[in-house]
């Protein structure tokens, strides 16, 4: 060939869809040398196929190895065409072929029709000679024979789907064949094992063939194979049951008959799975039996039965949904199915039936690489688990009463849910033929390789040859970007199917959507979490009705909104929640606009109204905090120097208390509802949500005093100064929701007389502490860590104080001023309160008497200061290796050390026990571990109190409840456990440290 014939020659490769141009040509021309076939011939043939170079390179292989069946194949036009058909589709079917090219002529006539269940089941049995049950020998050759056969009819499957008119519509058919042949797979291998437990091959076992003949075993098919709906390359999940045939032989007891199916049951998973000369064909997969894989791998259908009625949980009966027999005895497998199917259906009526819904949501999120999310078409958003979790749900939410939509397979099932009236035929449509692209696009993965997976190909060359193997797309970008849109529209109508028409059931929809009935809305809001479904009914009904604006744009968003209202904590509160915040906000434009425009804010509305009862109740009172979610720099919590000027501004504007007061305690419940929602919603960690909420404790008592001061104090009497000290976690800057404000009062007459001093003092603290009284976020100030406790005055001067600590301090009291840091009032006096308090915590030497007391105290205070019923190991401030125990132990390092050690002088716990492990006082693992138990039991007295909206130093017992503050914690769903688990090792290990260090 000349040079200018040969660049012709590529160039017309080129423009029929080679790539690999001087090797087609080479390929080509090996071909036509070695068959004698014209290389128009080839190339026509090759170019239909989904990647010519592969087909071409394959077919090539096989010439070089037996050109006498590819050109006898070559008289049967339809044969030749399945040749290139596969060779360009997968390179699996190519090495088959290249492996055994004899079962080339088996592709005569394969594509012109789907092979039918009777001609799979009977051509699998005549592989390994199988009469009466049993195969013709039970050595490796017969699993050899059965494999090869398998993936002959496998071929003709494929066949026929790659070159089918319209291969989507195909797919169900192609899918049903898919799972017949593994029947048939199984029915021969299940032969051979019988065989090999008469002896009849390596590894089997010495029954006879009696026995073994009246050992009956059923294998149930599950999941995409007893729906019928199986991939290429798939995990075939069973269940086997085991029998006594009516005619076995009389001294065959049950246990003897279970331990020859038990081996029967491991010989035929073998036989299909295990290693040999010609690969495995899929894995067999029995771990939905009953216990999962600590269960026993058969049992009898008494056992199965007694199982499910006595220990199976919900998700077990739904697993069985698609439960069929398809090998062994069928007349057990009948009994089987006919005995479980009433179980799947009633299932929807247990308890835990939402509980194992949510586990079903799990599941279709299942976790995945993040790399592979944007790949997957299985499990990833809008993928095909989407669609079977959407089709499954409603089927067991109206299965329970309608028997007419207890279809296997999902588009069956589809179709029923649309002929009841549960979901519109446009929509059902639509999610019918995304379902059918998907699983089209996953058949076309598989085969490339023939191996198992779910991944969209990311490079550009294989997405051109998956578009032209699917017949859906016309390149590499188009097949991308119809994977994009139909992700797309399954979510969308994931919310439509199941969402939508529960507006139905209580608003006028427009005339072509499907109406449920009231009843069936409510069993929809059962299944998703909804505990007072008749009431979600009624906020739903109250947003949604009416032709206003507002109703109008809630229609369009509540779908969706109940979706998000169902993924969270408490689905009830948040929804009623929602409607009054609505309700309070009414027409407001920018409310509309932002549910209407910003999902993101819509759902994390939905999402701290359902995850806290303390924010519901405060944004109840201060709606416009919605606005917030809008933008992220709204959530972040104001700084104390911009919250004291709008309180200084407060002032300025009232000259009555009632009037400044009631401001002030605006803004601190405006504050700490802007603390919580990003606390919720994790834009905050738990040390800045500790010091934001102490800096708006601080703002608070300043704009109070001062009112109080100016109410109290006459200009004659001005002199006087008067501070608030912080105490405890609030001097340590470690508030959390619902924490007390621990403070000690301190004054200085500056020449006032003294009795008149003290009196003006009083008389400060007892207006400061009513006109600071919050009934709706409650704000107690807490004087008890005074001199003398609750029996020593509620307010001394300095020159008290430093008399009382100079002869009577207890070391307890010593204890406590090492969180004081003055807060408010004279910054003089705070200063010469703190040199006082300096000279009694931080002590040149330690009191040796005084340091045994405070260990003797916290022993005390652990045995007598729990509330009663308490279990000790729940008190997040009180029990062993929680807060106190830290704090105590940070405390006294300390006494002991602070005045050589200028780090430990500081009121916060965690910044001393970083100087602590700094100055080698305290081990850098056992300060790690004390710092996690500190941290979490923080974190969870806080959690707890935004749930409940109510202040609780205990860790629920309540698994529900602790679930819920699991959420607030990052964890996910049904984490009660491991909140618990978390918690108690945390705990465990710090109170180990603990009795160490501190008691020596």
């Amino acid at each position: 060939m000349s040079a200018t014939d040969r660049s012709t020659s590529l160039t017309e490769l080129a423009r029929l869809g080679f790539s690999s141009l001087s090797e087609a040509d080479a390929l080509l021309a090996e071909i036509s040398d070695a068959t004698g076939f014209e290389r128009g011939t080839l190339t026509e043939r090759a170019t239909a196929a989904a990647d010519p170079d592969a087909a071409v390179a394959a077919v090539a292989k096989i010439v070089r190895r037996a050109p006498q069946a590819v050109i006898d194949l070559r008289g049967d036009p339809v044969g030749w065409r399945a040749l290139w058909a596969l060779t360009g589709a997968s390179s699996g079917f190519a090495d088959f072929y290249l492996r055994h090219p004899e079962e080339l002529a088996s592709l005569r006539g394969a594509g012109a029709a789907l092979p039918g269940i009777e001609a799979m089941r009977e051509t699998m049995l005549q592989a390994v000679g199988a009469e009466d049950g049993f195969a013709a020998g039970g050595g490796e050759a017969s699993w050899v024979a059965l494999r090869v056969r398998y993936r002959r009819i496998l071929a003709c499957i494929a066949a026929y789907d790659l070159t089918s008119d319209s291969a989507v519509d195909e797919m169900p058919a192609v899918a049903a064949a898919l799972a017949d042949a593994a029947g048939a797979a199984l029915e021969a291998s299940l032969c051979v094992a019988r065989t090999r437990m008469c002896g009849g091959g390596p590894g089997g076992g010495s029954f006879t063939r009696d026995e073994v003949a009246g050992t009956l075993l059923a294998i149930i098919g599950m999941g995409k194979t007893g729906a019928r709906e199986l991939n290429y390359v798939s995990d075939v999940d069973v269940i086997f049951v085991a029998g006594l045939a009516p005619d076995a032989p009389d001294g065959l007891a049950e246990g003897r008959m279970l331990d020859i199916a038990t081996r029967l049951t491991v010989q035929t998973m073998r036989g299909i799975s295990g290693v040999e000369i010609e690969p495995p064909l899929w894995e067999v997969d029995a771990n939905l039996r009953p216990e999962g894989k600590q269960g026993a791998l058969v049992r009898t259908l008494d056992s199965h039965l007694s199982y499910y009625d006595r220990w199976a949980k919900s998700w077990e009966f739904q697993a069985l949904l698609k439960a069929r027999p398809i090998a062994g005895d069928p007349v057990l497998g009948d009994a089987y199915v006919a005995a479980v199917q009433p179980k799947v259906w009633t299932s929807a009526a247990r308890e835990n039936f939402v509980d194992s819904v949510q586990r079903m949501r799990e599941r279709v999120t299942e976790h995945i690489p993040a790399e592979d999310v944007a790949f997957q078409l299985k499990l990833g958003p809008g993928g095909i688990r989407d669609v079977e979790f959407t089709v499954q749900l409603l089927q067991l939410v109206h299965g329970l009463s309608d028997d007419n939509i207890r279809q296997r397979g999902t588009l069956d099932a589809l179709d029923a849910l649309v002929a009841e009236g549960y979901i519109g035929r446009a929509d059902a449509a639509a999610f019918a033929r995304d379902y059918r692209v998907l699983r089209l696009l996953e058949h076309r993965v598989q085969l490339r390789a023939l191996r198992r997976t779910h991944l969209m190909p990311a490079r550009e060359e294989e997405r051109r040859v998956l578009a032209r193997a699917s017949g859906l797309a016309a390149s590499a970008e188009d097949v991308w970007a119809l994977w994009e849109a139909t992700k797309r529209e399954v979510r969308d109508i994931h919310v439509r199917l199941f969402y939508r028409p529960l507006l139905s059931a209580v608003a006028a929809l427009p005339a072509e959507e499907r109406v449920i009935s009231p009843a069936q809305a409510h069993d929809r809001l059962a299944a998703i979490g909804f505990t007072d479904p008749t009431g979600a009914l009624r906020h739903i009904g109250a947003l949604t009705s009416g032709i206003s604006r507002k109703a109008t744009i809630q229609r369009h968003l509540m779908p969706v909104m109940i979706r998000w209202f169902a993924d969270g904590v408490d689905p009830d509160y948040g929804l009623i929640a929602f409607r009054r915040l609505s309700e309070r906000l009414g027409n407001t434009p920018w409310f509309l606009r932002m549910l209407r425009d910003s999902s993101g804010a819509a759902e994390s509305l939905t999402r701290v109204l359902s995850g806290s009862r303390y924010v519901g109740e405060l944004m109840e009172w201060i709606p416009e905090a919605a606005a917030w979610l809008d933008d992220d720099e709204l959530l972040r919590p104001r700084s104390g120097s911009s919250l004291q000027q709008e309180a200084r501004a407060i002032q300025t504007r009232h000259t009555d208390i009632t009037g400044a007061m009631r401001a002030v305690r605006a803004l601190r419940r405006r504050e700490l509802l802007r603390v919580a929602m990003a606390g919720i919603l994790g834009t905050t960690t738990i040390e800045e949500i500790a010091d934001a909420l102490t800096t708006i404790t601080e703002v608070t008592i300043q704009a109070a005093l001062r009112a109080v001061r100016r109410e109290v104090v006459p200009p004659e009497d001005d002199d006087l100064d008067f501070s608030v000290i912080a105490m405890g976690r609030f001097g340590g800057r470690e508030l959390g929701f619902g924490s007390d404000a621990d403070v000690m009062y301190v004054y200085r007459a500056n020449g006032v007389d003294p009795q008149r001093a003290n009196q003006l003092a009083l008389q400060i603290v007892a207006e400061l502490r009513r006109q600071s009284e919050d009934h709706r976020v409650p704000l107690d100030l807490d004087a008890d860590l005074r001199p003398e406790g609750r029996s020593g005055p509620l307010v001394r001067s300095l020159d008290s104080y430093a008399a009382y600590y100079q002869r009577w301090s207890l070391s307890w009291e010593a204890q406590a001023l090492l969180r004081a840091r003055g807060v408010a009032g004279s910054v003089k006096l705070i200063a010469a309160f703190t040199a006082l308090a300096d000279e009694i915590r931080y002590p040149a030497e330690a009191d040796a008497q005084g340091l045994r007391e405070i260990k003797r105290i916290k022993a005390r205070v652990e045995n007598e200061r729990l509330p009663q019923g308490t279990d000790p190991a729940r008190h997040l401030k009180l029990g062993p290796g929680s807060l106190s125990d830290v704090e105590w132990l940070v405390q006294l390092v300390q006494l002991q050390h602070a005045h050589r050690v200028s780090g430990l002088r500081t009121t916060s716990t965690i910044a001393a026990l970083r100087a602590a492990e700094d100055e080698g006082l305290v081990p850098t693992q056992s300060a790690d571990l004390l710092a996690e138990a500190w941290r979490l039991s923080s974190r969870l007295r806080s959690a707890n109190t935004l749930l409940s909206g109510q202040t609780s130093d205990v860790l629920p017992a309540d698994r529900g409840r602790l679930d819920g503050i699991g959420r607030l914690l990052g964890y996910p769903p049904r984490s009660a456990t491991q909140v618990e688990e978390d918690y108690f090792g945390a705990t465990r290990r710090a109170r180990r440290v603990f009795e160490k260090l501190f008691y020596g």
